[in-house]
């Protein structure tokens, strides 16, 4: 028990994560009922921008400093992307059924694994993220990486911002008519148009951030990483209720927490030791999605329209 707190603490670093890239799906969701599997493969995209930025600095740049410049880089490079996705892959289908934009979104994001595959020659191995020198961060007891710590501040920071923009802003009100009723958005003279495209926009930036953190945290980027945290925050954003996007960062807390205490407790139930260890992880993930929609298919929070924007 003396290591549960560490063991929650580090669950809520990684479902942080889950709930930056979530907040992605539940924004395009909540306007288009479109899930975007590519946008895994978007925060990847920023992943790389955010290198790229580096690399191209000065040798012995601050780190810190250059943190900020990493954040604009991979948010340009997947707001670009996503919203390119978006004008050339997804709005010709707006009318088609359901079905054509969901293969297209996957065959969006093979395309996009492949062509960071082609444009960083090393990217068949993962590539080394900058990391912070100097020992972890000793809070009350807690082992923290101070690259971590990045998470920590930027996910409630995102997604308070955000939670203001769409409630106060005229374009975020905009949103939440687009959500409601888009032909009737459409005829108060609404640019629905343009109100998809921001809603890709934002969900990209936040996947960049969610990035940046990522190889802060893993120490490394490689151009098959959106695939399965791409998996996990949709998870996430089912279990905090889709459309909603508070609930996208509590799904991404439960999910990050739930898998931390399963990697670290399981192997130690009687019975279950087969079951324990990092290997199982993403298996209880997905297993606590299944839960979650058999006895509360609206998840956590449910979908609020003020909030499917």
């Amino acid at each position: 028990m003396h290591e549960l707190p560490q063991q929650l603490a580090n669950g809520l670093i990684l479902g942080a994560m889950y709930g930056l890239i979530a907040i992605g799906y539940t924004m395009v969701y909540g306007i288009v009922q479109l899930i975007n599997f590519a946008h895994g493969e978007i925060f990847m995209v920023g992943g790389f921008g955010a290198l790229t930025v580096f690399l191209w600095l000065p040798s012995g740049f601050s780190l810190l400093a250059a943190i900020p410049l990493m954040i604009i880089g991979g948010i340009i490079c997947s707001v670009a992307v996503g919203t390119a996705a978006e004008r050339f892959a997804y709005r010709p289908l707006r009318g088609a059924p359901r079905l054509a934009p969901l293969i297209t979104a996957i065959g969006l994001s093979i395309l996009l694994q492949q062509a960071v595959w082609k444009w960083y020659p090393e990217a068949k191995k993962d590539r080394s993220f900058p990391q912070f020198s100097g020992n972890a961060i000793d809070v009350f007891g807690i082992s923290i990486q101070r690259g971590d710590l990045f998470l920590i501040i930027a996910a409630p920071v995102c997604m308070l911002a955000l939670g203001f923009y769409v409630n106060k802003t005229r374009t975020g009100r905009g949103m939440q008519a687009t959500a409601q009723d888009p032909d009737t958005a459409k005829l108060m003279g609404i640019n629905t148009d343009r109100i998809i495209v921001m809603a890709f926009a934002i969900g990209a930036a936040f996947a960049a951030v969610a990035a940046v953190g990522y190889g802060l945290h893993n120490g490394q980027v490689g151009f098959k990483m959106g695939f399965i945290m791409g998996l996990k925050a949709f998870t996430a954003a089912v279990l905090g209720g889709i459309g909603n996007i508070y609930g996208a960062m509590l799904g991404g807390i439960v999910l990050g927490v739930a898998e931390s205490l399963a990697t670290g407790y399981m192997a130690d139930v009687p019975g279950m030791e087969l079951f324990g260890g990092g290997a199982w992880k993403d298996v209880w993930a997905f297993a606590l999605l299944i839960l979650v929609l058999l006895l509360r298919p609206q998840g956590l929070l449910g979908e609020r329209v003020a909030d499917r924007a």
